[in-house]
């Protein structure tokens, strides 16, 4: 059911604010998860260079 009166122009003025904050925080999320890749592949290691942690061990039958 919708309403008997709507006025499709003063909704999209009211929702307006709201929508470019969506933007603004999809925006904002965006930058953030590239930076982090960027930095995840600054930090990467070299070849020949040796990890601090051990690698996991796998459970075998048998």
């Amino acid at each position: 059911m919708s309403a008997p009166s709507t006025n499709i122009e003063k909704q999209s003025k009211r929702h307006r604010p709201a929508i470019w904050a969506m933007i603004a925080v999809g925006i904002f999320a965006a930058v953030l998860f590239l930076t982090y890749l960027a930095n995840l592949s600054a930090q990467g290691n070299e070849p020949g260079e040796t990890t601090d942690t051990a690698a996991p061990t796998v459970a075998t039958d048998g």
